[in-house]
C-alpha cells in the first residue's frame, strides 16, 4: 500500500517529467538531450522545494543568533532542567523560531529525492535497450510521451556507465568533482561557532569546553567523511546520478553564499 502510494505520488510523476524534458530537448535537437533532461528535472525539483529551503535557511540563521542567549540560559539554569527547558521555549517563541522546522525540510526532501533516484535508476542502471524503453513507456501518462530509445551520451560521457567500469582517465575526474562539491556544500551550510564572548565564557567551563571540542571534531569528520562517501558512490554508480548530485550541490552552495 505504502509502496504503491509512493509510486503514484512521487516516482511516476518524476519519471513522466523527465521524459517530457527529454522529448523537448530531442525536439529542438539539443546535443546531450538526456543529460540536460536530468539537469532540468533536478532544477525543477529544487525550485519546487525552494520555499522550504529558504525557510530552513532563515531558521538556521535565527538559531545562530540565539546561540549566545541559549548558552547564557544553560549556564544560568544548569541545575534546573525543567526551568531551562521552559526558558528555552519562551526564547524560541519570542524569536518566532521552531527548532523542528529543519527536520521538516529534511523529511520533505526524502521521498522526493528517493523518487528521483529511482527514476534515474530506471533509465541508467537497468540499461537503455528496447526492453527498458518498453518498461518506461508503460509508465507514461500519454502515448504522446513515448520514447523510441535513450541516448545516454552527454558531451562525450556515457551517463549510464560508472567510472569504476570505464577505466578512462577523465571518468575518474567525476567522483573527484562530486566529492569536492559535497565538501563545499557542507562548508557553506555549516553553522557558525558563535560569538567570541561565548567562546571565552565556554573556556571557563571544562565540561562545556570538552563538549564543544567533541562537536567540532565531529563536524570536521563529517566534512571529510561525507564527501568521501559521496565521491565513492559517484565512482561506482552511473555518471547520470553524479550529474544530479552535482547540480543539487551547486544550487545549494549558490543559495547559501547569497544569504
Amino acid at each position: 500500500m505504502l509502496g504503491s502510494l509512493f509510486h503514484t505520488i512521487f516516482f511516476q510523476p518524476l519519471l513522466n517529467l523527465l521524459v517530457v524534458f527529454y522529448n523537448l530537448f530531442l525536439f529542438i535537437h539539443l546535443p546531450g538531450a538526456f543529460g540536460f533532461a536530468i539537469i532540468a528535472l533536478t532544477l525543477f525539483i529544487r525550485l519546487v522545494l525552494n520555499p522550504f529551503f529558504k525557510q530552513n535557511m532563515e531558521m538556521t540563521k535565527k538559531m545562530q543568533d540565539l546561540k549566545p542567549h541559549l548558552d547564557g540560559l544553560s549556564k544560568k539554569h544548569k541545575g534546573d532542567p525543567k526551568k531551562l527547558q521552559a526558558e528555552q521555549m519562551r526564547l524560541y517563541k519570542e524569536a518566532g523560531v521552531n527548532p523542528a522546522s529543519g527536520c521538516l525540510f529534511m523529511f520533505i526532501q526524502i521521498p522526493v529525492f528517493l523518487a528521483l533516484y529511482q527514476t534515474l535508476q530506471r533509465f541508467l542502471i537497468n540499461g537503455y535497450g528496447a526492453k527498458v524503453v518498453a518498461e518506461i513507456n508503460k509508465l507514461l501518462y500519454s502515448p504522446n510521451l513515448h520514447i523510441k530509445n535513450i541516448d545516454p551520451m552527454f558531451f562525450g560521457i556515457n551517463l549510464a556507465l560508472s567510472p569504476s567500469k570505464v577505466h578512462v582517465w577523465y571518468y575518474y575526474l567525476i567522483p573527484l568533482v562530486t566529492g569536492v562539491l559535497q565538501y563545499l556544500q557542507i562548508a557553506a551550510t555549516a553553522p557558525s561557532s558563535g560569538s567570541t564572548m561565548v567562546k571565552k565564557e565556554a573556556a571557563k567551563d571544562d565540561k562545556k569546553e570538552d563538549s564543544q571540542d567533541f562537536q567540532k571534531a565531529m563536524n570536521t569528520q563529517m566534512k571529510i567523511m561525507f564527501p568521501l562517501m559521496i565521491g565513492y558512490f559517484a565512482y561506482i554508480l552511473p555518471v547520470g546520478l553524479s550529474l544530479y548530485w552535482n547540480i543539487i550541490s551547486l544550487f545549494s552552495i549558490m543559495q547559501y553564499r547569497k544569504k
